[in-house]
């Protein structure tokens, strides 16, 4: 997972920005960072939803504190496995804390969504 950077701080940038917030004068560098965290909090969302996804209700959405700076936080689903359908985990079943790792999924050729699975600590 990559994540802009101040290359004066050292702080990650979230979300991408064209001027950096920490040291404006110099330019946020990408850099790869940790594809860890935690999760932080889970919502079940119920219909009326968008229409594309009104037949997966209910699903999970979870936010995860990254690992590499708990301040940022990113939100998603948590699937068992890369390519595994939004709610094939019920929220009831989703413990806050519990440790999970991004796989993303590929939507079209632009636009990778994180999914996250589960992993040991």
């Amino acid at each position: 997972m990559r994540l802009q950077q101040c290359p004066v701080t050292g702080r990650l940038i979230f979300p991408p920005r064209p001027v950096n917030p920490w040291s404006p004068r110099d330019k946020a560098l990408w850099t790869t960072v940790s594809s860890t965290g935690t999760i932080w909090s889970v919502i079940a969302p119920h219909p009326p939803l968008m229409l594309d996804f009104t037949d997966l209700a209910p699903y999970n959405a979870i936010v995860v504190a990254l690992d590499a700076d708990p301040t940022i936080r990113l939100v998603g689903n948590l699937v068992p496995e890369a390519g595994a359908a939004i709610n094939a985990i019920a929220y009831e079943e989703i413990e806050i804390g519990e440790a999970v790792q991004v796989v993303f999924e590929r939507i079209n050729d632009e636009i990778p969504l994180p999914r996250w699975v589960r992993r040991m600590r």
